[in-house]
């Protein structure tokens, strides 16, 4: 369980996306097609691609359930604990104002963002 530098931005610049290449790393979709079908519904919706709602109106869309963690410390949980406590599986993680994925007990990012504190994360529904 470890952070793994990873950043499918095309440019490998390291933008305000954070959102967009969770979602990539998440879905194996590229970041222009992510970012494209985030555009296209922020534009139906007049607003912004990042705001919180929309990216999770994508999610649910793409067949991801929306899950909430404590936030209240001490018992909150990190990013670090929580890729301990969910081993398994790849997941997108948010605090509010930055999201990461987590695939199989390592949070892929392009900073270490392990003592963030996460208030929610989604998982893609089982078939």
């Amino acid at each position: 369980m470890s952070w793994v530098y990873a950043n499918p931005n095309p440019c490998r610049t390291e933008e305000p996306d954070c959102v967009i290449r969770a979602i990539c790393m998440a879905t194996g979709k590229s970041w222009h097609e992510v970012h494209n079908e985030l555009c296209r519904l922020s534009s139906e919706r007049c607003t912004m691609p990042s705001v919180n709602w929309l990216w999770e109106l994508y999610l649910r869309k793409h067949r991801f359930e929306k899950f909430l963690l404590p936030d209240a410390c001490p018992t909150c949980v990190t990013v670090r604990e929580f890729a301990r406590r969910f081993p398994d599986g790849t997941y997108i993680i948010g605090t509010g104002s930055h999201a990461v994925c987590v695939r199989d007990g390592d949070w892929l990012d392009t900073w270490d963002s392990a003592d963030e504190v996460p208030t929610y994360f989604f998982r893609r529904k089982e078939r």
